[in-house]
């Protein structure tokens, strides 16, 4: 049911481990927090985190008004779906891709979406089925590339960069993760995983750096609580972080033509 969604956007990255669910989570809080109603969709359905992430108890459950739709579970101000609403912790989703196509499916239009202006769809990693379910059965306004500058996650970035052109989506631009580790003792910067890869990537595919965010435990440690940074401290600078990479999404959203949804081609 996505009448009342106005844009969707989606976070992906090419690869896991580089922080693309603690950017989704504070990226949805952070256009929240810029006067926006977001809705948050955990599309990783072999290994869904929204719900820790958000804080919402083991065991939640989605209401169904009319035993055919969900009304969505709200966390932290944000209308929230997500597989580990359906199953346990512990229950492994052994299932082949069009199954877990067609649960994407089943979450993304059986949900009963309220107004929103922005809908952030947490991506499982990679560049397989669920991608492409998701740009074949909504209207995807952009794609936030999540990376570190490591090189083997540049290289799996420009993948999903170019699995989003293929599409028609276009790439709102990169956030890089794990940019410089400041140590607390002693404040020196040490890019531990190298520096510049994103800026590079981004001029590459004519896009943007959205972002640069640090190794910090607090960000962590705020994911593993269910109160990201955002929420836990507004006035911090990653939450300021995350508030620019919000408004330049914004920026960018009202610059496209939303009154159609892009063309889908597959070559």
């Amino acid at each position: 049911m996505l009448a009342q969604v106005k844009q969707i956007i989606a976070v992906a990255s090419g690869k896991g481990g580089v922080g693309k669910s603690t950017t989704a989570v504070n990226l949805a809080l952070a256009l929240q927090a810029e006067g926006k109603k977001v809705g948050l969709l955990d599309a990783d359905i072999y290994g869904p985190s929204i719900a820790m992430m958000m804080g919402v108890a083991e065991g939640t459950r989605p209401a169904t008004a009319d035993g055919k739709s969900f009304t969505p579970v709200m966390a932290n101000g944000l209308e929230t779906m997500s597989m580990a609403y359906l199953v346990s912790d512990k229950t492994p989703m052994a299932w082949r891709g069009p199954m877990a196509s067609g649960a994407l499916q089943q979450l993304l239009e059986q949900t009963d979406w309220g107004e929103l202006d922005v809908l952030v769809v947490d991506m499982p990693p990679g560049t397989g089925d669920i991608q492409l379910t998701l740009a074949q059965k909504a209207a995807v306004a952009g794609a936030v590339i999540v990376t570190t500058p490591q090189d083997i996650a540049l290289l799996d970035a420009q993948k999903g960069i170019e699995m989003f052109t293929k599409v028609k989506i276009p790439v709102l631009g990169i956030i890089e993760n794990m940019a410089v580790h400041l140590c607390s003792n002693c404040g020196h910067e040490d890019h531990i995983f190298g520096s510049g890869g994103g800026e590079k990537v981004a001029a590459d595919y004519s896009t943007q750096l959205l972002g640069s965010m640090p190794l910090d435990r607090s960000i962590r440690e705020r994911g593993d609580s269910g109160l990201p940074s955002v929420a836990a401290e507004p006035e911090s600078d990653i939450a300021q972080r995350y508030g620019s990479v919000a408004r330049q999404v914004i920026e960018q959203l009202a610059a496209l033509d939303d009154s159609s949804g892009p063309e889908i081609v597959f070559d």
